[in-house]
Formats: C-alpha cells, sequence, structure tokens
C-alpha cells in the first residue's frame, strides 16, 4: 500500500452447513463488509454503520488481530492505519461476520506486507483461524464452496455459477456459535456416521447437477446438527413447514443459527419474502442472492457508499 493510497477491501457474507454439509460446504451472499483504509498515526476502526457500532476500535479489533498474526508468520510489521467499517452482515446470526473480519484482516495483512499471497494460500490461513473451511471459503472465493480441512492441508472446491434466490428469516436474538455446537453429540455411531455423510454427498451432488428438488430434500434429511438444534431456533420448523408451500425448494439453518434460509429458484424469492414476512413479524425477513464474487480489493477508488 502506497504511502499516500486508499485501500478499499470488500468481503462477501456467507451461510455454512446447507443443512447436511456441516462444517464443509458454504455459500457467499449478497451481505457485505466493508473496509476503507489509509495510513493513520495509530490503529483506529471507526464503525460507519449500524452493525459495526459495537466493534472494537483499537487493536484488539478481530480484522486487525488476524492481519497482524499474517504479518507476523512472514517477518513483517503492519504500518498504521485508520479503518472505516461499514457492514450490514448482522453479528452472531449464521451470516458469517467472524468469517469474513478473518477474510478481511488476510486481505489487509497480503496488501499492507506486500505479501502476494494466492487464493489457496489466503485460504489456509482462514482456515486454520476459523478451524473450518465453510465460510471463509465462502467469502474468498464467492458462489458455492465445498472444502476440507486438517491439520495438513485445506482444500476447497469453488462452483461459481450457482444463481438461487434466498429469503433469510433473521430472529431479533443472538445466537453464539459455542452454544449452539454445544448440544451437538460428540460422536456419531458407524451407521449414524455413514448415513449423515451420505446425505451431505447427495446435497453436493444436487447442487452440482442443479436437481433443486433433491438437494430440498437433503437439506431437511441432516442428522448432523439440525435436528439438536432446533430447540435453540423455533423459527426453524416453522419455516420449513411454510416456505415449501410458498414456492422454497429447500430450508436450512444458516450455520448455527439463528437465521433461517429458504432456497427457491431466480425468480420465486420475491413471494417467498412477501408471505414469509407475514408469518415472522417478529424477525427481519430478507431477499438475498447468491453473491458470485469474493473478497475485492481496489485502490485509490471514489469511495462512495
Amino acid at each position: 500500500m502506497k504511502e499516500d493510497g486508499m485501500l478499499k477491501i470488500v468481503v462477501p457474507a456467507s451461510t455454512a452447513n446447507l443443512g447436511p454439509g456441516f462444517d464443509s460446504i458454504g455459500l457467499a451472499v449478497s451481505r457485505y463488509l466493508v473496509l476503507e483504509v489509509r495510513r493513520g498515526d495509530e490503529w483506529r476502526f471507526i464503525p460507519r454503520s449500524l452493525e459495526v457500532q459495537t466493534i472494537p476500535r483499537g487493536t484488539e479489533n478481530l480484522v486487525f488481530q488476524v492481519a497482524e498474526e499474517v504479518a507476523k508468520q512472514y517477518g513483517c510489521t503492519l504500518p498504521n492505519c485508520v479503518v472505516d467499517v461499514y457492514s450490514d452482515i448482522p453479528f452472531t446470526r449464521g451470516l458469517g461476520s467472524s468469517a469474513a473480519a478473518v477474510v478481511a484482516g488476510i486481505e489487509l495483512a497480503n496488501e499492507l506486507a506486500c505479501l502476494s499471497l494466492t487464493i489457496d494460500e489466503k485460504a489456509r490461513l482462514a482456515s486454520c483461524y476459523e478451524g473450518h473451511p465453510d465460510n471463509v471459503g465462502a467469502s474468498l472465493y464467492g458462489g458455492l464452496v465445498i472444502g476440507s480441512h486438517s491439520e495438513q492441508e485445506t482444500n476447497i472446491l469453488s462452483v461459481p455459477d450457482i444463481e438461487l434466490d434466498l429469503v433469510a428469516v433473521i430472529p431479533n436474538y443472538e445466537l453464539e456459535t459455542k452454544k449452539a455446537r454445544n448440544v451437538l453429540p460428540h460422536f456419531f455411531s458407524k451407521a449414524a456416521a455413514v448415513e449423515a455423510s451420505a446425505v451431505s454427498n447427495v446435497l453436493v451432488a444436487s447442487l452440482l447437477t442443479k436437481n433443486w428438488e433433491l438437494a430440498g430434500k437433503m437439506m431437511e434429511s441432516d442428522l448432523f446438527h439440525q435436528p439438536y438444534r432446533k430447540e435453540l431456533v423455533p423459527e426453524l420448523s416453522m419455516v420449513q413447514k411454510l416456505a415449501k408451500e410458498y414456492g422454497a425448494f429447500g430450508v436450512a439453518l444458516s450455520g448455527a443459527g439463528p437465521t433461517v434460509l429458504s432456497f427457491a429458484e431466480p425468480g420465486k424469492g420475491i413471494f417467498i419474502k412477501e408471505k414469509l414476512s407475514e408469518h415472522f413479524q417478529d424477525c427481519t425477513v430478507e431477499l438475498l442472492k447468491v453473491e458470485q464474487r469474493g473478497s475485492q480489493v481496489y485502490y485509490n477508488m471514489a469511495l462512495e457508499k
């Protein structure tokens, strides 16, 4: 980053799992974290939209923490910057707000320290930080991603041509991922693991072949997490009952929740949103699209909102 340069980083939100693809399937969606970065005397993060009013404003900010860790791995020190932060990704609602921050931190370090990281290297760093590749993979690559992650390596397949309407029912309460994970079983029997994995495999195949009816069936046949998280997110069962009546082919908890997503073919989402809004007046109901592009970096642009 040049001394007098202006850096802009845009990272899409994401949904993970799509039902049975637990910690391995992600989809980028049309909400965004935006950083506008310029040199300063000290690190400051200035919230510029409602969703980020409570973010830490100094070096305790997650974006900085990630950027600093990445820079240290490569033996670099980051210059001080002032960062204007915009976001319409709700916190702790299952739309990948923390993953977007992790990806933004990696992009920030890459630019400030001139690391020239490849997208696969960024994906490895992000997956190691998050512990799984679904949300961060979607935010980096855009579109649909299918990934695996271990101590040894991270592998992510990007499928950029998936086009869907997504109707998000966003409850007004937060659900921490830790709490949502605590209700899950620690072990599955061999037979249960085989069955659950088969459902996930068929979901992937149906998405790749655009067999939407089968994809929806597999979303609701999940055995890994949704049966256990229903008690934490009562909206899930309610949306599952209603959305298909209005034209959705499938419904899934978005990540750990509490957001519930209805999946529909392009053009059907507007009607579904209108109908679900009537039933969920205490929630925010939004029409989203699949974001085909992953994180983007711009220099010296007119920074308009």
